[in-house]
């Protein structure tokens, strides 16, 4: 049976029998990263359950599923990933998912991708597409367009409409806000290379990253903390910004080196927050961010 491709151990064969018993006839949609789980579940409602892999204030990057997830990825009647080489940790789950003939809709590739311009994974495409809220517009288009292919019963245009307003609407006040932030200031150093999408849309340089590349998983040299260091003196960087679910350590230590008064400041870039973080949602943690960021760099 193709579908044992998921189960890669035994014990699996026992979650199986004990998760899959309910006899309900709700389809399944699961997700990889809890942004796209959210904006799923948006448009679904209850029409479908909608079961998210990762956990708030998850690494995308590192994120390794559990046997019990595995489990149930291969009753699911459609997948939404990220897609573009985020889930690295979750590749496998997917490519085996795919093998078994479950309909997976990527939403990397349909919100016309840019390529990484500068360190190590400078001429690859980013994935990190949702830091654009007009761009997840294709998104949420592709992901209806996916459920009205795929599930049978479930209608979910009008919630797309409605999101989409919502998105209309967050490109908006983020363009606004952004609006008071003056041309010299406009300059943006993060963990890792995670921002190219919002300094497109928004009109920001972005300086470099204390990790110099689109993956978590990589690792700064002496020499790429020192450069990067030069780089933010001369630029007169006074505020950098660290992903809330990573350490913020060589943040700190690159900010020591450049020999400037350096904020460091938490934003949530590559997950949502938990209830109380102000970033639960999407929506929310955009103007988390739109609001962290106008407040750094103003």
């Amino acid at each position: 049976m193709k579908r044992l491709l998921l189960l890669v151990l035994p014990v699996l064969v026992v979650i199986v029998g004990c998760s899959d018993t309910s006899g309900s006839d709700t389809p399944t949609i699961v997700v990889t990263t809890n942004i796209l789980g959210d904006i799923t579940s948006n448009i679904v409602g209850d029409q479908a359950e909608v079961l998210v892999l990762m956990p708030p204030n998850s690494d995308p990057h590192s994120f390794e599923i559990s046997a019990s997830e595995a489990a149930r990825v291969q009753s699911a009647d459609l997948m939404v990933v990220n897609g573009l080489g985020l889930e690295e940790g979750v590749a496998n789950t997917i490519d085996a998912a795919r093998s078994e003939g479950i309909p997976i809709v990527e939403a990397g590739p349909a919100a016309n991708p840019i390529p990484y311009t500068t360190g190590q994974s400078s001429g690859a495409a980013d994935p990190h597409i949702w830091t654009d809220p007009e761009r997840m517009r294709s998104v949420v288009a592709l992901i209806r367009d996916a459920i009205d292919t795929n599930i049978d019963g479930v209608n979910v245009d009008a919630a797309a409409a409605e999101y989409d307003s919502k998105l209309t609407e967050l490109d908006r006040t983020m363009t606004q806000r952004f609006s008071v932030i003056p041309p010299g200031h406009r300059t943006l150093v993060t963990n890792h290379h995670v921002f190219g999408y919002l300094a497109d849309r928004y009109d920001f340089e972005v300086i470099g990253a204390v990790i110099p590349s689109g993956t978590t998983l990589a690792s700064p040299s002496a020499s790429d903390l020192s450069d990067l260091a030069g780089a933010v003196r001369d630029a007169g960087v006074r505020t950098i910004f660290v992903d809330s679910s990573q350490p913020d350590r060589l943040a700190q230590v690159m900010a020591s080196e450049a020999g400037m008064d350096i904020d460091v400041v938490k934003l949530f870039t590559e997950s949502l927050g938990d209830e109380t973080s102000g970033a639960a949602t999407y929506l929310e943690m955009m103007a988390f961010n739109s609001a962290a960021i106008t407040a750094g760099l103003n």
